[in-house]
């Protein structure tokens, strides 16, 4: 007689389970990928591809409220999209702008740094900056003096005047060094084309939000910080330490353009106009500083006039040393002049009236320089 306590096959105990844990029937993978491509097809006439690549058309082809996503949502999903071919090279902060200290700095005037410097973490090396030893955070630096500060909570009570919050400021020693404080972090270092998404991962990973980029002699080359990450995703962040509405290029009353040097070269061709034809410029260089000194040979001092391109001109008005810092784009006298005397030759004044004559017996004669008035001698 057979067994009727056998065990079933593992396939037939698997089978079971699924009917068990499954009473709705549920479309396997390909067949919900089927359906979608089915929409795609139906409602927008494309043929699929991968999810990615479906998404990006409808992204780039669908209207204000066609897709379902909000204007912020479509926004930030286009960035996304994008993160792929974003490198940390496109992204970084170029060597001039990084605020940095020396390890042998005192604690004095690293709190004067942090202040005027409007960041969280500054970049600390020993003799250069192609030297780098790691990162000190702001939050260390208070912990460390208000740990230096604290006195005894029951001594303090016995004070005949009781310190405030049991701080005392005179045992502080802001003459000691940076490096004695044992307060540094590390610090990421990277290569210029490294993806900016897998930059981020690592710092989610190693919970370091700052990187050094590093160029291929060793050197620093520029700085990376997780907030620049980001803003790749959802846009510009101003904190209370940005100083509002600043543009790079600015439209003047009187038609001119207020620059800064570090403005894109690209952005500055869009604003301006087809006019500012920089030619195959933006292959070499990003910005307009870099332009400027690509155009002369040379870097510019403050008041030179650079001209070019066409019909335009660019006045340096700040610069150091190191690199320009703000231009003023304004359309060249030569070619204001220009275009001003073909728009008289295009509409020439009308003749005046005749000037009646003085005397009754002379007929009335008109100017014959159409510039002066009449009678005029």
């Amino acid at each position: 007689m057979a067994d009727i306590d056998a065990p079933k096959s593992s396939e037939t105990v698997d089978t079971a389970a699924e009917a068990r844990n499954l009473p709705v029937p549920v479309p396997p993978r390909d067949a919900s990928e089927r359906w979608f491509g089915r929409i795609l097809r139906a409602v927008f006439g494309w043929k699929t591809g991968s999810i990615r690549s479906d998404l990006k058309v409808v992204l780039e082809a669908g209207g204000p409220g066609e897709t379902g996503f909000s204007p912020e949502e479509s926004a930030m999903l286009r960035n996304i999209l994008g993160l792929r071919e974003r490198r940390v090279a496109n992204v970084m902060h170029p060597r001039a702008d990084i605020v940095a200290v020396q390890t042998d700095i005192t604690l004095g005037e690293l709190v004067k740094v942090f202040e005027t410097a409007g960041h969280s973490r500054l970049v600390v090396y020993e003799e250069t900056l192609d030297d780098p030893i790691g990162m000190v955070h702001i939050r260390d630096l208070v912990a460390f003096m208000a740990g230096r500060a604290t006195v005894d909570a029951e001594a303090n009570t016995r004070r005949k005047r009781p310190l405030p919050a049991g701080l005392d400021v005179r045992a502080l020693d802001l003459a000691m060094a940076l490096s004695a404080a044992r307060i540094l972090r590390p610090i990421l270092f990277v290569p210029p084309s490294m993806p900016a998404i897998d930059l981020l991962a690592k710092m989610q990973a190693t919970r370091i939000h700052l990187a050094l980029v590093i160029d291929e002699y060793g050197g620093t080359d520029g700085l990376v910080s997780i907030e620049d990450l980001v803003e790749l995703i959802v846009g510009d962040i101003e904190d209370e330490h940005d100083e509002g509405g600043d543009h790079p290029v600015v439209r003047e009353p009187d038609g001119s353009y207020l620059a800064d040097a570090r403005a894109s070269l690209e952005d500055v061709v869009a604003l301006v106009g087809p006019e500012f034809d920089v030619g195959d410029a933006t292959e070499e260089v990003e910005t307009l500083g870099g332009y400027l000194t690509t155009r002369i040979g040379r870097l510019p001092v403050r008041g030179e006039l650079v001209p070019g391109p066409g019909p335009f001109e660019i006045e340096v008005l700040d610069a150091d040393p190191r690199r320009v810092k703000r231009v003023n784009i304004h359309r060249s006298r030569k070619s204001a002049g220009g275009a001003a005397r073909a728009g008289r030759t295009a509409a020439p004044r009308p003749a005046p009236a005749p000037t009646p004559s003085a005397h009754p017996s002379e007929p009335a004669t008109a100017s014959a320089d159409p510039a002066k008035p009449p009678n005029e001698t």
